[in-house]
């Protein structure tokens, strides 16, 4: 501890003796870097000298920051406490100790100081701000400045060091980026806590308009939580009754430039307090002050902005009828302020800029806050154009390997019922039976029809599935495949299914052959053969045979195919009616073949 005191008393630059001090009070080791034991011991030992300088300090009656004061080579003038920080502050700037070491130290200074050593202690950190806000050390102590501020600010009269905590505040915005979340209030909560008392019982012996006093200062508890007008109409309706009361007392004692000039308390800047006195008696002095009416008449139009602010919940929002009052109650107000002198219409010009200005913070903060900093943009390096080698897959492409890389098991994932599996042929085809119904009047270009994938994939569907309906492909085309119940009732009779050609040539074989039965059996009953009642038989075959004949015939007519259907068939059916042809023929001498011997049954034998 003697070395450190000594060091301080030196004259000339720090860097000359600063990290020497620290080696040869940590023997026998020579480091340029302390370890963390070293650096716990080294901080108790400069906070008990902190400590007993400040208490020589306070003994002698002398400031803290003036105790022992030396005038080096460039004929400075320094105490031994800033010497101190001095020394510190640069053991943490080069890193030889541990970079929260400085705001410990500083964090003791203003706990053991008077409010009014704590001012000049206060300058010294507003002179150190740039080397205290660098990254290395900022990491390290941003939370210990934040507690030494908030605990000064706790300390601080707001009536009466208004000035002073401003300065803190200052600090803390230039010494923490735009985007710390501690200090934007997030979820935007009031400060109730500050509250306006004001007189409830009218004075005695003072003739004093006692109602619009308690109208007047009532005002301030809305003003404290502006949110909770629009949680209940009620508040709104007695708020903007009170405020009207208030406007109209504006109206009715305009300030002269004369009266503004003279109780304009802009050049007493020292002496001004931020809450005014609420007693009654001071009243009719408060109308007449123009700083006074202004004030009120800025808390009225933030208010307003924030009622009407954006990015709130719809429930925040304001009725129709209440946006209607905001904006007569707004106009008014901002008439009152460009008549109130002194140069009513430029603050009132300025007023309106910042409230512009403040919609921007409230969309940012509706956002979360996001940070302002831009990343630098990466240089490309001098190889960046060549091409690049393509990766190589263990599967030969990148979807087999992400496909094998899907289940621990693959064979157990080949099986699972959780894959996809083949749509069945109706639910497949529904899309397409839909786009045929005419009254959904779909366009080509977005029918199925014209969907080359999903038809290919519904041909293979229908050839597993539905063989008869991808029969019908070759006939009608792709809209013949879906299934006719899934079609539209006017569209249904057009693609019904209908008796294909071997059916036709089928009825058309068992007509012919009908025919040459009935030859036969004329032939038989002419040469006499046969008995009575085999005669009898025959003739009612017969005419069985030609009634059948007769039906199988028209029924042959009927199902002709039309010229349409001839020509839409194509050559295909003339191959098939050369082999239909040959088939006729052999089928005819085989049925005649055997209904000769039907009709003619052996002789027996005596």
């Amino acid at each position: 501890m003697d070395a450190f005191r000594d060091s301080i008393l030196q004259r000339g630059p720090i860097e000359g003796f600063a990290l020497k001090t620290v080696q040869d009070f940590i023997q026998p080791q020579r480091q340029t870097k302390l370890a963390q034991d070293e650096n716990q011991m080294l901080e108790n030992m400069l906070r008990t000298l902190l400590q007993q300088l400040v208490a020589s300090a306070a003994q002698s009656g002398e400031q803290i920051m003036q105790y022992g004061q030396l005038i080096d080579d460039n004929k400075n003038i320094n105490g031994q406490i800033p010497r101190l920080l001095d020394v510190v502050l640069y053991l943490c700037e080069k890193e030889h100790v541990e970079g929260g070491m400085i705001f410990q130290l500083l964090e003791d200074l203003t706990e053991m100081s008077t409010m009014k050593n704590c001012k000049d202690v206060f300058g010294y950190i507003e002179s150190k701000q740039d080397i205290l806000g660098k990254q290395e050390l900022f990491a390290r102590g941003k939370l210990v400045m934040l507690r030494t501020c908030n605990q000064l600010l706790r300390r601080l009269s707001k009536a009466n060091d208004v000035v002073f905590c401003g300065r803190i505040l200052m600090f803390l915005a230039h010494f923490f980026p735009l985007s710390e979340r501690s200090a934007v209030n997030i979820k935007g909560v009031f400060n109730t806590s500050n509250e306006t008392k004001y007189e409830k019982d009218p004075p005695k012996g003072i003739s004093v308009d006692f109602n619009f006093y308690k109208t007047f200062w009532s005002l301030q508890e809305y003003f404290c939580n502006p949110a909770s007008l629009t949680t209940a109409s009620t508040k709104w309706q007695k708020f903007s009754s009170s405020l009207a009361v208030v406007l109209n007392t504006f109206d009715a004692q305009p300030l002269s430039e004369e009266e503004g000039e003279a109780n304009s308390l802009e050049e007493e800047a020292a002496t001004f307090n931020i809450k005014y006195l609420t007693s009654s008696k001071l009243m009719g002095l408060e109308l007449k002050d123009s700083s006074f009416r202004r004030h009120i008449l800025l808390q009225c139009l933030i208010l307003f902005d924030y009622l009407r602010a954006p990015g709130k919940n719809d429930k925040d929002l304001p009725s129709e009828t209440m946006k209607e009052e905001l904006k007569s109650s707004e106009d008014r107000v901002k008439k009152l302020l460009e008549i109130t002198p002194p140069k009513g219409k430029e603050f009132l010009r300025a007023v309106e800029h910042i409230l512009e200005r403040e919609k921007n913070w409230v969309w940012w903060k509706r956002d979360g806050c996001p940070p302002f900093e831009k990343q630098p943009i990466e240089e490309k390096s001098p190889n960046a154009g060549q091409k690049r080698r393509r990766p190589r897959w263990r599967l030969g492409n990148k979807e087999l390997s992400q496909l094998w890389r899907w289940a621990e098991q693959n064979p157990k994932a080949l099986t699972d019922s959780q894959r996809v599996k083949a749509p069945d042929i109706a639910d497949y085809w529904k899309p397409l039976a839909e786009d045929m119904d005419p009254s959904a009047g779909i366009e080509d270009a977005y029918h199925h029809k014209n969907n080359r994938v999903y038809c290919w994939k519904g041909l293979r569907f229908a050839a597993r599935q539905d063989l008869e309906g991808f029969s019908r492909f070759t006939d009608l085309g792709i809209e013949g495949v879906v299934p006719v119940e899934l079609l539209p009732p006017e569209v249904r009779s057009k693609y019904q299914a209908k008796p294909n050609e071997k059916a036709k040539r089928a009825k058309k074989d068992e007509t012919k052959g009908g025919s040459l039965e009935e030859e036969t059996k004329g032939g038989s009953l002419a040469s006499g053969e046969g008995t009575l009642a085999g005669g009898s038989t025959s003739e009612a075959e017969g005419e069985a045979g030609r009634g059948e004949s007769e039906a199988m015939e028209s029924d042959a007519i009927a199902d002709t195919p039309t010229p349409e259907e001839q020509q839409r068939l194509g050559g295909s059916d003339t191959d098939n009616g050369q082999e239909a042809g040959q088939i006729e023929d052999t089928e005819r001498e085989e049925g005649g073949l055997m209904e000769t011997d039907l009709n003619h049954p052996p002789m027996p034998i005596s």
